[in-house]
């Protein structure tokens, strides 16, 4: 119909409307609601969109002045108040997460650049890409040479960088490997060859190489890939499986300590940079701790150190090569002919550049502007020194660059942290917290100097630069003035010099300088970055590929890295004057003058040395030929003179420290290790929070020796332990650390191998994220019409069948109505009654009856058929279709009055053959003056011109003419004039041309209403709309349809939208090959609202009369997913702990996994989303002739549909089976739909009965029972009719996984506590489901909670008395256990029979819930897995608890969200309050065009908002968790507070607003009421109070009380 927009009422806009529909304006709310409802604002007269009109709610627009359906709009009402309220809050709250995710990204993020692909691979694998080369095949002279002497003997060889060390290694593997292979030929017992290095890089780098150049298995290890958390058996695994190992020293001192190997299994160590072999470093510590420790010489390995130079600080050559030796029983060699080292390796020219002398160090304007007002900040001493040297070494402009690196935003926050962290180690200093409040206030102060500082833009002037960089600067200029393959390494000392230096010359630099820095893992100091591995190896990669070209590098890159071949090493170590602080010298070391310039191997290449003028510690650079006229005096015997350096006098000073060998596995701890199994050990305990548990270490000295005691944590069975005196604080510290271990070792918390008894490998998992975003939703198309009617037409019917439509109710609809007969191609499923509501309030249910057989027909009867259905559509809904018999879904006819159907009813017997007749024969009935008045009365009168104009007739008003005027009391019409014209619908222009009879009858009638969505209750809005009316009937049609057919004909749209709606979800249940009940897959398809799974929350856009919504069959079916898949994991998986039992359940039962199982069923279109709509229900296959959308295609409708909300629609689907055939007691639909939804091999069972059949009895339960374990089953069987047939399988249900496998052989409780938890969660929830069919999720999870709380389980646990039988291994517990054990009896005694008498006992040993848990899925695995067996065990001694579960209702009530909720709504009088919580958004990575998220740690933040502004958060890695977090916040913050306090600082008026809401709209309490679904909540959920009974229980938010799943995520979180 075309409308004139002149005739659209246009309506006000209320302010806050405009704020809801403007996508800026919600983020940038940030007022209180109550300024924005302001109703004296000036009005804006706009056009009101379709999605300001509630959806269902459609209101007919009529070409008149309006509808009488629509009345006046009297402003915003108090439920439209409150909807905008909770949106401008949610908007509010949206628009903050996002500012603070900004923050925290800033916070938290590390800038890592990606400017090649390989960047974003693991290290690894990197390294991995890295190319090597065979290097055996063509061995030199010298190689050989060293090579014959490290066959005979244990041999260090020194050679000169770059001249193939790594060589006569590989040779000397190849020899010792083929000899190796002849011993195990010979059956020896097998060796390994270890090749140690010092750093990480080198383990990857040699491997590349020895992998290229040997043929048999070998393998790299580092710290960084985990190894420290290996067992036993994997390190068993790895020296079977590979005969060769490279790994850091740290590693194999590691397992020497622990056991996994001893010296005699090792046939070879290869030290590569052995002149670190000193002190406590890992080479000497295995040497001292382990080889020397093996009194058999033959079984020790052989051993071969490579180094360039013997020398590594500036001693007597001669005493640290002697030092060297000795240490590891080698002799120093090398070439016996050095000039054949010339030959083959490349020597660089080296040079000398000499730059004027420096300047006196001194302090630039800011330097002394910071050092007056911030000296006392203890965390600038070292930088103030830095800056200041920095002047005189680098140039004025270095000097104050460092200070914009030190308050660079992320490194500002970090001194923060540094700051309060220095203070609270200091803590037992005893200073006031002021004093840390004003030091954090000098740093921002300091912050807010250096940001307001303008910096110069550096030049190479000596205004800028010192001397000696731009002697730096001529070089590179002149080497990279034009382009080429050049490549530069420029060495210094400091982290900082070299990041200062990089960032000048890019500033500065050539154009053709591509410039990158290598420097060390490690944290420095204030202002330094930090560096990772593989941030290392993608600057080695680029460097090597010519991404970079010019790197500024620390000593990293001096020692063994394979840096590929340079032209130019320039050495630019800063200098100092021999009064500075800090030394700094051209070279600290022989060894890094040789091991730098070996960088330098191109050819043509140069070694620049930078060298002060004038400078005589510079012209005193150590002469490499020092080290070479020793190599070369070395006597023919290669054994040194002049030294009187023993291995006695190297082992003097440790021979007083102990050590400890377990008996059993021969693991060593020493005085060196005890201080990192310590830590370990201790940081393995359970613990809350994310802090790591540490040891703290307190020194005492007396007596002039220390003596260390050290503080562990609570949760480790002793609270400290006093070490050995020793005449060092490190050793005092180490003898503490050694008494701590050996006491844990006794206790069992440290196992035979040293490791924790608590520690749990990681699963490989752990990262993977499994939970949806809660904001995600796509569009996606949904299935209006099921696909029987589409493939129902092309033919003409051959058959029918018959489905009867009748109301349960006649005499509700208030007319006669006769019944219709919807006769279809197929049969019909047995539809469920529903109900339909009428004008006055009255209901009543549409019942379906189908006949089971087809109906002959002739074409007569077709034809009758056809008229009837067309008719129907043409005169009742005003839709002419093309009269085809084959492109009709179904046909209509009329029902024979009291007729009774039965499966023998006939079609003849059937039908109304008369009034099929009278329609078919008449278009409508005539009439003329003569007609009796009686001809008018109950009769359906059509409007020829205007659709949307029907009427039934009441009879004629012999008192009215057709030209009186128009009664008051008849409805609004387009032309009021008198009674005539209000009947004629035509426009003006058309009704000049027709004239009607001035004498005929006036008929009171009453006008049909359109709009009424009739599955839903009529409006108090539709009641006040008037429908009488006065018509003459020459302008209309009467229709030959009986009024009877007519009444029941308009539920048609209603009837029909239902059944199309039941016949989808079946077909999607189908999909999954599931018999799932019409109703209850209906159910577990409805979406209701926007916010459907928000229990207790207002609806946003709630679709009206769409029935029960999915959230009671998705907290069915999450319960009966967790429970089939622990039993499908239990039974398939019998070898696996509970804690992978739990890892691999929640890979199967997330939401991410089953959304994406939805997506490949498309389960998304057959979700039900949308109310009722006139548009949707018409049948689409027959072609419109006439009609609303006789020009349009077919409509395609949409919905948008959150990623969650489809992931919950599995979990109903499955609750929906599991209730289909639940009176039958058979749950294999249910089992098939969980397989169909988790799509994966570990629950790949189709019913019940498969579990049994993959379950493989364990060897333990099978085992002859002992008479402890016989006795024990008759023992629990007086408490609980139930014999076991295997005992052993009871016996493990109480055992304790402190109790040793070994005394029993029968594996702790985890296993079938796991089992058990999931077994009994369902026996509680399917419990409360059947008892309360009309509490929504929230109130089933909070009443479950208490059901299998721990408290009560532990309480059950002893008044079986199990826990007499829990066997366990430490006094710990058995105190836990009988103080319990004592407070629960007496307070059992005290209650006098109340069931709720635990409620009042203190929290229960996590241990006795676990025993019942674990007993209860025992007699679930014993009895063949019967389920029946479960739920008796729950009827007998869990239910009799939970008769009455009010009693429970405020079980919750300490909790902090519920707490809060009572402190504002009680105390304080407030109501308008929310706790909000969201994931934090995923942002990039600042500086970066990287897209990936990198904001770390929690990821979901909570607030807690009161009037609009946002008082209290908290972050965690659960939505629960934050919520928890932040009302506990809210709590410190406004407890104490007074109501007029509040008021004032709050600007609450809540009181005013109460009173204007109790005369508006019903009170009610939650669930504490029947009346109600609930207020306007003050948080996320709605919490209400009656305010005649202020103590009415205060609610529990939903997010505290968690499904499975979330504890399972939390736990995996947590993790």
């Amino acid at each position: 119909m075309n409308v004139d927009p002149s005739l659209v009422k246009l309506k006000p806009l209320h302010p806050v409307s405009l704020i809801r529909d403007s996508p800026i304006a919600m983020q940038a709310v940030t007022v209180h609601s109550e300024k924005l409802v302001n109703t004296n604002s000036a009005p804006e007269l706009i056009l009101m969109a379709s999605n300001h009109v509630d959806q269902g709610n459609e209101t007919l627009i009529e070409e008149a002045s309006g509808s009488e359906s629509e009345a006046e709009d009297d402003g915003p009402s108090i439920e439209h108040l409150a909807t905008d309220r909770r949106r401008i809050q949610k908007a509010t709250f949206e628009s903050w997460v996002s500012k603070k995710a900004e923050r925290l990204l800033a916070e938290e993020s590390v800038a890592v650049q990606k400017t090649v692909d390989e960047e974003i691979q693991s290290a690894k694998y990197l390294m991995a890409q890295q190319e090597s080369e065979v290097i055996i095949t063509d061995p030199r002279e010298y190689q050989l040479e060293l090579f014959e002497k490290a066959k005979q003997q244990n041999t260090i060889a020194v050679l000169d960088t770059g001249s193939g060390k790594t060589l006569i290694a590989a040779l000397l593997l190849k020899h010792v490997l083929d000899q190796e292979l002849e011993d195990r030929g010979t059956g020896k017992v097998h060796r390994t060859a270890f090749f140690l290095v010092d750093c990480v890089t080198l383990v990857f780098q040699q491997y590349a190489v020895l992998e290229c150049n040997l043929d048999q298995p070998i393998e790299r290890f580092c710290g960084d890939m985990g190894c420290p958390l290996w067992n036993r058996q994997t390190w068993e695994k790895h020296f079977k499986e590979n005969m060769v190992i490279v790994c850091t020293a740290e590693v194999l001192l590691q397992c020497l300590m622990h056991g996994f190997i001893s010296m005699d299994r090792i046939n070879l160590l290869i030290f590569d940079e052995a002149h670190h072999a000193k002190k406590n470093h890992p080479y000497a510590r295995i040497i001292k701790d382990f080889y020397l420790a093996e009194s058999d010489v033959a079984k020790r390995p052989n051993i071969f150190g490579m180094t360039a130079s013997p020398v590594d600080a500036k001693v007597d050559v001669v005493d640290a090569a002697k030092e060297l030796e000795v240490l590891l029983h080698s002799q120093i060699v090398t070439a016996s002919d050095l000039t054949l080292l010339q030959n083959f390796n490349r020597r660089p020219v080296e040079v000398v550049a000499e730059y004027d002398p420096l300047e006196c160090p001194r302090e630039t304007s800011l330097l002394k502007e910071l050092k007056s007002r911030f000296e006392s900040l203890e965390i600038f001493s070292k930088t103030f020194t830095y800056a200041k040297q920095a002047s005189s070494d680098l140039g004025l402009w270095c000097s104050d660059q460092i200070w914009s690196f030190a308050f660079a935003d992320e490194e500002a926050r970090k001194l923060e942290s540094k700051v309060e962290r220095t203070f609270l180690a200091k803590a037992d200093l005893m200073k006031p917290v002021e004093s840390l409040d004003s030091e954090i206030a000098l740093l921002r102060e300091a912050g807010k100097v250096v940001s307001q500082h303008t910096f110069d833009r550096p030049t190479a002037t000596a205004q800028h630069l010192s001397s000696k960089v731009l002697m730096l600067y001529d070089i590179l200029l002149r080497r990279f003035e034009r382009p080429g393959n050049h490549k530069c390494i420029i060495f210094v000392k400091q982290r900082h010099t070299a990041r200062l230096l990089s960032d000048l010359f890019k500033r500065i630099g050539s154009a053709h300088m591509r410039i990158g820095t290598l420097i060390g893992t490690r944290q420095g100091e204030v202002g330094d970055i930090s560096v990772s591995f593989k941030q290392q190896v993608v600057a080695l990669m680029r460097f090597r590929k010519g991404l970079l070209n010019c790197l500024f590098a620390t000593s990293i890159a001096e020692e063994g890295l394979d840096i590929p071949d340079c032209n130019l090493v320039i050495r630019f170590n800063p200098s100092a004057s021999d009064n500075d602080q800090i030394r700094f010298d051209l070279y600290t070391t022989l060894i890094q003058y040789v091991q730098s310039r070996g960088r330098a191997r191109h050819i043509n290449s140069k070694y620049v040395h930078m060298v002060e003028k004038h400078n005589r510690a510079h012209a005193q650079v150590l002469d490499e030929d020092i080290m070479r006229n020793f190599c070369q005096s070395l006597p023919a015997d290669r054994l040194l003179q002049g030294s009187n350096c023993t291995l006695e006098a190297a082992l003097s000073k440790e021979r007083f420290l102990r050590t400890f060998t377990d008996k059993d596995s021969k693991a060593k701890l020493t005085y060196g290790s005890s201080m990192a199994v310590l830590a370990h050990c201790i940081a393995c305990f359970p613990h809350e929070g994310e802090m790591t548990l540490k040891p703290i270490y307190v020194i005492s000295f007396r007596d002039k020796l220390f003596t260390c005691e050290v503080v562990l944590p609570e949760a480790l069975p002793f609270r400290s332990i006093v070490g050995r005196p020793a005449s060092k604080k490190s050793i005092a510290k180490q003898a503490a650390a050694f008494e701590a271990c050996k006491h844990l070792r006794s206790s069992g918390y440290l196992d035979a191998d040293l490791l924790p008894t608590y520690h749990k490998q990681l699963p490989a998992m752990r990262n993977a994220q499994l939970a949806l975003d809660m904001k995600s939703s796509n569009s996606y198309g949904m299935r209006t019409k099921p696909g029987l009617w589409a493939s129902a037409v092309g033919e003409s019917p051959v058959k029918l069948y018959a489905t009867v439509l009748e109301l349960a109710i006649p005499d509700a609809m208030g007319k006669p109505s006769q019944p219709l007969a919807l006769l279809t191609r197929t049969e019909l499923p047995t539809f469920p009654s529903f109900p339909v509501h009428f004008d006055d309030g009255a209901k009543s249910d549409v019942c379906s009856t189908s006949l089971p057989h087809a109906l002959g027909f002739d074409q007569e009867c077709l034809a009758l058929f056809m008229a009837f259905t067309l008719r129907i559509f043409g005169d009742l809904f005003n839709k002419i279709y093309e009269p085809d018999a084959s492109q009709l879904p179904y046909l209509l006819a009329p029902v024979r009055p009291n007729t009774t159907v039965s499966s023998a009813t006939t079609l003849t017997q059937l039908l109304d053959w008369d009034t099929l007749k009278v329609v078919r024969e008449n278009e409508s009935l005539s009439w003329d003056k003569n007609t009796p008045s009686e001809f008018f009365a109950n009769r359906f009168v059509v409007d020829r011109w205007d659709g949307g104009r029907r009427f039934f007739t009441i009879g004629v008003n012999p008192d009215l003419k057709p030209l009186d005027p128009v009664p008051s009391d008849s409805a609004s019409g387009k032309y009021m004039g008198n009674i005539l014209q209000y009947s004629n619908s035509l426009w003006k222009r058309s009704r000049s041309k027709v004239t009607f009879q001035e004498e005929q009858p006036v008929v009171v009638a009453h006008r049909v209403l359109h709009r009424r969505n009739l599955l839903d209750e009529i409006t108090e809005k539709e009641k006040c709309v008037t429908t009488k009316c006065y018509i003459c009937p020459e302008p209309l049609k009467i229709s030959a349809l009986p009024t009877k057919s007519v009444a029941m004909a308009y539920l048609l749209p209603a009837i029909m939208f239902r059944f199309d709606s039941y016949l989808v979800a079946l077909e999607a249940c189908e999909s999954l090959h599931l018999d799932v009940r019409m109703d209850l897959a209906l159910e577990a398809l409805t979406k209701d609202s926007d916010n459907t799974e928000e229990h207790r929350e207002e609806q946003i856009s709630f679709q009206r009369g769409m029935g029960s919504n999915y959230e009671r069959l998705e907290f069915l079916g999450d319960c009966f997913l967790k429970m089939a898949t622990s039993i499908a994991l239990y039974s398939q998986n019998p070898d696996n702990d509970e804690y992978q039992y739990h890892v691999k359940r929640m890979l199967l039962i997330c939401n991410k996994n089953l959304f994406q199982t939805a997506t490949k069923h498309k389960l998304h279109e057959f979700i039900r989303s949308k109310s009722f709509s006139r548009r949707v229900w018409y049948p689409e296959e027959p072609k419109l002739l006439q009609g609303k959308g006789v020009n349009k295609g077919r409509e395609i409708q949409r919905h948008i549909l959150g990623d969650k909300t489809v992931a919950d629609v599995c979990e109903a689907i499955i609750g929906a089976a599991y209730l289909s055939h639940l009176e039958k007691r058979n749950f294999d639909v249910a089992v098939r739909a969980v397989t169909e939804l988790v799509c994966s091999s570990d629950h790949n069972v189709l019913t019940w009965d498969d579990y049994y059949k993959s379950y493989q009895k364990p060897a333990y339960q099978t085992a002859q029972a002992t008479q402890s374990q016989l006795n024990l089953a008759e023992q629990v069987e007086k408490k609980h009719d139930y014999r076991f047939r295997y005992p052993r399988l009871l016996r493990s249900a109480f055992i304790h996984p402190s109790y040793p496998f070994l005394w029993e052989k029968v594996p702790c409780y985890q296993r079938l506590e796991f089992l058990g938890d999931s077994l009994l969660d369902m026996a509680c929830v399917n419990f409360l489901y059947q008892q309360y069919p009309d509490r929504d999720p929230q109130w089933l999870t909070e009443h479950k909670m208490a059901m299998v709380s721990n408290k009560f389980l532990g309480a059950l646990c002893v008044r079986l008395g199990f826990h007499k039988h829990l066997r366990y291994n430490g006094t710990l517990i058995e105190h836990q256990i009988r103080n319990f054990v004592e407070e629960i009896q007496e307070t059992e005694r005290e209650a006098q029979g109340a069931p709720d008498y635990w409620v009042h006992a203190k929290s229960s040993p996590k241990a006795l819930p676990d025993i019942v848990e674990a007993y209860v899925g025992a007699i679930f695995v014993d009895s063949e897995f019967c389920y029946a067996e479960v739920e008796r065990f729950f009827d007998a001694h869990i239910r009799p608890f939970f008769t009455d579960m009010t009693i429970y209702d405020t079980f919750a009530n300490n909790h902090p969200t519920t707490l809060l909720t009572k402190l504002l709504t009680i105390t304080l009088g407030c109501t308008s309050f929310r706790i909000l919580a969201s994931e934090i958004p995923a942002l990039p990575a600042p500086s970066s065009s990287a897209s990936t998220p990198v904001l770390s740690g929690a990821q979901t933040i909570a607030a807690v908002m009161v009037h609009n502004e946002i008082v209290a958060e908290g972050r965690a890695a659960s939505t629960k968790n934050a919520r928890v977090k932040a009302s506990g916040h809210a709590l410190k913050l406004l407890d104490g507070l007074e109501r007029m306090d509040f008021r004032k600082r709050f600007g609450c008026d809540c009181a005013v607003a109460v009173e204007v809401e109790e005369r508006s709209m019903p009170w009610n309490a939650g669930y504490g009421h029947e009346d109600g679904e609930g207020g306007d909540g003050a948080m996320g959920n709605d919490v209400s109070v009656d305010p005649e009974k202020e103590s009415a229980p205060v609610q529990m938010d939903a997010a505290v009380a968690s499904t499975g799943l979330a504890e399972e995520e939390d736990l995996l979180l947590f993790l």
